[in-house]
């Protein structure tokens, strides 16, 4: 099975903190994968899917994504940005424009540049946004204002985008945190059936274990920039579970988390 992403002894901390936000971290990611990030505010989950969006500068170590090595100190070349999609948590749309135009963005990268700057979509940029509209269940939204609309739809634009742009790798930074629990399972069950109709890899991070379990085909828990778990969903009990939330305590000058 080909790899989608792979990140080896991978450290970076932010300027001024005391621990690093990611700590010799390293992992593998099959193409075709569900990955469920979780652990606690802090953990570094949201660190790692920047780096694997190319947007983190100054970190150490080795980093590929989709068969090509990342560059610490700069973003990928635009051709090759395209096929890696990001999910924010506060959606990242253009509110006062229309569901079918912030779905339009995401072909963005697709596009050749005079196109794009213009913002004159081609056939198959249409084709692919309505696609992308039909499978998200807002064809019907296309020329409504994204300020009209409630925050499970503009989850569901958010996602259209993404999946507007044709991307082999989803990252989703907690995508339904803002959601109650039906509207939140709703949208992760989207995300993760379009990615798998598509053979995309899809990371997405999570607080909610149980929510993680139903939708991946595993689970990375992560805890104080370090992975303490990576395993099948069914592996994951209990125990694990409250370890990740556990809080850690820390200490001026010392890493307690070299002695638990």
């Amino acid at each position: 099975m080909s790899v989608a992403a792979q990140i080896g002894d991978v450290s970076f901390a932010h300027p001024g903190a005391d621990l690093p936000s990611l700590d010799r971290v390293s992992l593998t990611v099959s193409q075709g994968e569900s990955v469920a990030l979780l652990g606690a505010s802090g953990a570094g989950k949201t660190t790692l899917l920047t780096l694997l969006d190319g947007r983190l500068r100054d970190w150490r170590g080795r980093v590929s994504v989709l068969g090509m090595p990342l560059d610490p100190d700069n973003a990928p070349p635009r051709a090759r940005r395209a096929d890696t999609g990001f999910v924010f948590q506060e959606f990242a749309l253009v509110e006062r424009s229309t569901v079918l135009r912030n779905v339009l963005n995401g072909r963005l990268g697709r596009m050749p540049s005079l196109r794009a700057f213009v913002g004159s979509p081609s056939s198959l940029d249409l084709e692919a946004a309505r696609i992308a509209l039909v499978d998200c269940g807002i064809a019907d939204l296309a020329e409504r204002r994204v300020d009209s609309l409630s925050g499970g739809q503009r989850q569901r634009v958010a996602i259209a985008r993404c999946l507007a742009q044709e991307p082999r790798l989803i990252l989703a930074d907690e995508p339904v945190s803002s959601l109650d629990p039906a509207r939140a399972a709703e949208i992760l069950a989207l995300l993760t059936e379009a990615a798998r109709a598509r053979g995309a890899t899809v990371l997405f991070s999570s607080h909610q274990p149980d929510l993680a379990r139903r939708f991946s085909d595993r689970i990375v828990g992560m805890k104080g920039g370090r992975i303490v778990f990576d395993g099948g969903v069914a592996d994951l009990g209990d125990a694990a579970t409250s370890d990740l939330y556990r809080e850690t305590v820390t200490v001026p000058g010392i890493d307690l988390r070299a002695v638990n």
